[in-house]
């Protein structure tokens, strides 16, 4: 079993734009059932629907539960499973709010660490049984170089992506034995990105600009300076194509990693 089957059902939170869309699309282009997730209007949700059938998807259905409630995960859970085994589970969905450690608000560490984390405990834990009682899954959970490194005046993101790097290596030792090479095995392992191109850093970019007379060029080569040695931006598809990758069965052996996509960031 060596080439991706045509037919898999892939579940990506947080996919109606940014990398959770560019993500769908590499799927999509493997010509997997997708569930996309999100919060955006109804332009939003018909945009990356009419994206993510262009890019070659077999079926497309669309959810828009509130990630930090767990009844409304296990409600999302329910709807995606309802139409079928799910081969495929990316979460993607996040948020980020900066602000100095003594001035984070309660209800919004509770928030980013019920997005940030604690779903992806829920569908992991809806998911990936299925997953070992048929021999094949994938479970890829977008957290961020700041679950490798820290940063300033991001305690609730940082502490949140620590712990998803911790729960999918947990995860990946968990069902590492499932399946066979033949069927494809069961595999948990995390994508960190460093400066990518999306909507969540664009606050940092613009403050930075604040700096600097308002030029947002300038900002984001100074957001760029100070910690991705490459200058050099990330795009979403190439996130995209590296968890279209890793839910190849060729890579039955590649479990419990975090892999950064960050310019070096986490090389210095």
């Amino acid at each position: 079993m060596t080439q991706p089957p045509k037919g898999r059902r892939a579940l990506v939170t947080g996919s109606f734009q940014g990398i959770g869309l560019a993500i769908a699309e590499a799927l999509a282009a493997e010509h997997c059932h997708l569930v996309l997730h999100g919060l955006g209007n109804a332009e939003q949700q018909e945009a990356a629907c009419q994206a993510v059938t262009k890019a070659g998807a077999m079926s497309v259905e669309c959810h828009s539960h509130d990630l930090s409630d767990p009844r409304q995960v296990e409600s999302l859970m329910k709807a995606a499973l309802s139409g079928g085994a799910l081969d495929i589970l990316v979460n993607n969905a996040g948020i980020q709010q900066p602000a100095p450690l003594a001035d984070v608000p309660a209800d919004v560490w509770d928030r980013i660490l019920a997005i940030n984390l604690s779903a992806a405990f829920h569908t992991m834990k809806a998911a990936m049984p299925g997953m070992a009682a048929r021999g094949y899954g994938r479970v890829v959970n977008i957290a961020s170089v700041h679950g490798l490194v820290a940063s300033v005046n991001k305690a609730p993101y940082v502490a949140a992506k620590f712990g998803l790097i911790g729960l999918s290596k947990v995860a990946a030792l968990e069902y590492a034995s499932a399946g066979s090479r033949e069927q494809g095995g069961v595999t948990v392992n995390c994508i960190c990105p460093g400066w990518t191109e999306t909507a969540i850093i664009e606050p940092q970019i613009m403050a930075r600009a604040a700096q600097l007379g308002g030029d947002r060029d300038a900002g984001a080569r100074e957001l760029l300076r100070e910690k991705q040695p490459s200058q050099r931006t990330s795009q979403p598809l190439e996130i995209g194509q590296l968890v279209a990758w890793l839910s190849h069965p060729i890579a039955h052996n590649i479990t419990g990693t975090a892999i950064p996509i960050d310019g070096g960031w986490t090389s210095q």
